[in-house]
């Protein structure tokens, strides 16, 4: 499958430095004449160096800019174009539908692009040694965070989370160096969850941050930092899409608990079902 390179550096524009994005900008605008220039003619266009151009490449997923050339000449030259995909009022519901789904797939495809290996087997082992999870977001968060608790009780942990951010940040006060913290926040920059991280920090516990920012205050102040990828539209925010990618990392962490905890999960999940059996005529 051809990698959507140009949707990937778009969905990055908010990571990028400032050499970063006129170099992504240069190659959002010129992508036929990028394919048909050598790195040098890139970096003198730009005024950047050659260096620089290459670790952009690296950046983005490529292991050079030889790589990312051919990665882009792949799919500005596929017949079958990529919807970039503006919904527009003049589109039919499946239409409308159809950009949604493959915003969708482009979110969960740039999220794993991002996907730390290092960092998502730290968090693993926090989540499987924690006594107690905790799940903090606030606003649309907040759904994930209740989400991924009804997850984390299905392989034995005790998990819980609130969506009133007054008792958030009173069960955070509460945390001991036992417990895991995973926190929540699209932005990374949200005040209520910064607060939040930082009384579960002073009190120990081991924090996990999933955020759209590797620069954001909430990624530079956790024990471990896992990001997501989105792209905005007019009529669909950056924040919404990203629930995608949240929803996923939160979905590959609990069967990772649940495979490193398998004995309690299997006695868990037995008695789930059996009281949940129960519930049904």
């Amino acid at each position: 499958m051809v990698q959507n390179m140009l949707g990937k550096i778009r969905s990055y524009q908010t990571r990028f430095s400032e050499k970063e994005k006129k170099i992504a900008n240069y190659i959002l605008e010129n992508p036929e004449k990028i394919i048909h220039s050598t790195i040098s003619e890139v970096a003198d266009d730009l005024h950047v160096a050659e260096a620089t151009v290459f670790r952009f490449c690296k950046h983005i997923g490529y292991k050079g800019y030889q790589a990312m050339k051919i990665a882009l000449a792949s799919e500005i030259m596929s017949p079958a174009q990529q919807i970039y995909e503006e919904i527009n009022e003049s589109d039919d519901a499946k239409t409308i539908a159809e950009k949604i789904f493959k915003s969708n797939i482009r979110t969960l495809e740039n999220t794993f692009q991002l996907l730390d290996g290092d960092a998502f087997h730290k968090a693993v082992e926090l989540l499987s040694q924690a006594k107690n999870i905790y799940f903090y977001g606030i606003g649309g968060s907040s759904v994930i965070a209740m989400d991924a608790v009804h997850k984390f009780y299905r392989c034995g942990k005790q998990a819980f989370a609130f969506t009133d951010a007054h008792f958030q940040l009173m069960s955070a006060s509460q945390l001991d160096q036992k417990d895991v913290a995973v926190v929540l926040s699209h932005s990374g920059t949200n005040k209520d969850t910064l607060r939040i991280l930082k009384t579960a920090s002073d009190n120990g516990a081991r924090t996990i941050g999933i955020t759209g920012f590797p620069k954001s205050p909430i990624s530079q102040n956790v024990d471990v930092a896992l990001h997501t990828s989105s792209e905005e539209t007019e009529y669909r925010s950056e924040a919404l899409a990203s629930r995608i990618g949240q929803l996923s990392l939160i979905d590959a962490l609990y069967v990772n608990v649940l495979i490193a905890n398998k004995d309690n999960a299997k006695l868990s999940l037995e008695k789930i079902r059996q009281a949940i059996s129960e519930t049904r005529i």
